[in-house]
């Protein structure tokens, strides 16, 4: 029995052994059989789809990071050398808001219409309604009731856009302009509406045709200043002058004047205590594309600025005067006289540098005669370019123009003939 006791030992520990062996090949043999089943199943269609969802799925769920002050810093600056971005609304003024309550609209949308307020009666005058319809009728708001209260024609060969505009308190004079829809070609026809009558006369052409010249009445005369020439881009730097009274040329030509120190259209031009300022504008504009039989407008290099200049009373010297508080142009009637102050709304300002789009003004402007210094009043309800704008009984009002695309767009849009008003207290 002791004897026998090894080799059953042994023979035991073989077994075991054995066994062992068998359980591990088992082991590996069955991980082996599951992973070609899964291999198998993974390359099902159904299978990949359910799994790429849920890949996808688990992956959107990045895993929040926390970095230090310092560390942002540091990556900031890496960014800011790499590219600088810069808001679309970086253009915007601090200003306060005011508190705009919408009037009655316009009877029809209006981009680079003009307008002229006479007593308590606001004259808007032709404008584009789309690039392709241009008006030609007058549309004549009362200010003491608030309504729309006329309407009628304008001269079959008067311009259409564009124009230059000015009044004595009756006579309305309009001078050159764009004649036709999209960017036809300017006019030098000039003409005077008689507002009690509602007729209209003619007067002496410009030596040549002009879009969008600053024009004014000052000391007896009709002046019109700068503008763009034929070809809509190239800035006027011309001068003209003709004496007017009632209605009438009192000269058969217009008289060269002291030239403007910068040429180009879309300026506002005032005239007050026997000063005459011209104010804003820009070198450049659309032109008609190069064989396009309806003149189709194709873009060209603009600048914008926000030069102010000033006509001493002998009109021998433009004196140069503290600019807008940034480039506007598009404001040739977004102007009132307030309080010894003229008030500008909206119009445009330098293209965005980084994206190279068309940048509306929405601030409300005002150049203190006494000082002639500027400040920001105030914003708009939104920026528009071209707006039309008058002053009755202690409200700003303003009508018409291109809006922008909404409050973080300032691209303009939509063409508008909304109206609104504002109580100012300066």
């Amino acid at each position: 029995m002791g004897k026998n006791l090894p080799h059953h030992h042994q023979h035991q520990s073989k077994s075991n052994n054995s066994y062992t062996k068998f359980i591990f090949v088992l082991f590996f043999c069955l991980l082996g059989l599951a992973c070609i089943v899964d291999l198998f199943w993974a390359s099902s269609s159904s299978f990949s789809s359910s799994y790429l969802r849920f890949a996808s799925n688990w992956v959107s769920q990045k895993p929040r990071i926390f970095v230090s002050q310092q560390q942002q810093h540091n990556v900031d600056d890496k960014i800011g050398k790499k590219k600088r971005f810069l808001s679309a609304t970086f253009a915007d003024l601090p200003a306060p808001d005011l508190a705009w309550e919408q009037m009655p609209s316009a009877p029809v949308p209006r981009l680079d219409g003009s307008a002229i307020q006479i007593n308590n009666l606001f004259y808007v005058l032709s404008g584009y309604g789309t690039l392709d319809h241009v008006h030609s009728h007058v549309d004549v708001f009362n200010f003491t009731d608030n309504t729309w209260c006329a309407k009628f024609d304008t001269p079959k060969d008067m311009a259409n856009s564009h124009l230059g505009v000015a009044s004595d308190g009756r006579y309305i004079y309009v001078v050159s302009g764009q004649y036709g829809p999209q960017c036809r070609a300017p006019t030098s026809r000039t003409y005077v509406l008689d507002t009690q009558t509602r007729e209209w006369q003619s007067l002496p052409p410009l030596p040549a045709p002009r879009y969008a010249p600053a024009t004014q009445l000052w000391k007896g005369r009709l002046h019109v200043m700068g503008g763009s020439k034929e070809n809509r881009h190239t800035p006027g730097l011309e001068h003209w002058s003709i004496a007017v009274k009632d209605g009438k040329a009192l000269e058969k030509e217009w008289r060269t004047e002291i030239p403007i120190p910068r040429g180009g259209p879309h300026r506002a031009s005032v005239a007050i205590n026997d000063r005459l300022f011209v104010i804003g504008g820009q070198e450049g504009d659309f032109m008609a594309k190069p064989g396009s039989p309806i003149f189709k407008c194709s873009r060209r290099h603009e600048v914008v600025y926000g030069d102010v200049y000033m006509l001493d009373a002998e009109m021998k010297k433009w004196e140069v005067l503290p600019p807008l508080p940034k480039p506007n142009s598009h404001i040739e009637c977004s102007w009132v006289v307030v309080n010894n102050s003229i008030i500008i709304t909206g119009g445009t300002t330098e293209k965005h540098p980084e994206t190279k789009r068309m940048i509306l003004v929405g601030e409300v402007f005002q150049f203190h005669l006494d000082s002639l210094t500027w400040s920001v009043i105030g914003k708009l309800p939104y920026r528009v370019k071209t707006t039309l704008a008058g002053f009755w009984d202690g409200y700003l009002y303003f009508t018409s123009g291109q809006r922008d695309r909404g409050p973080d767009n300032p691209q303009p849009k939509k063409v508008i003939g909304e109206m609104w008003r504002t109580k100012l207290n300066i």
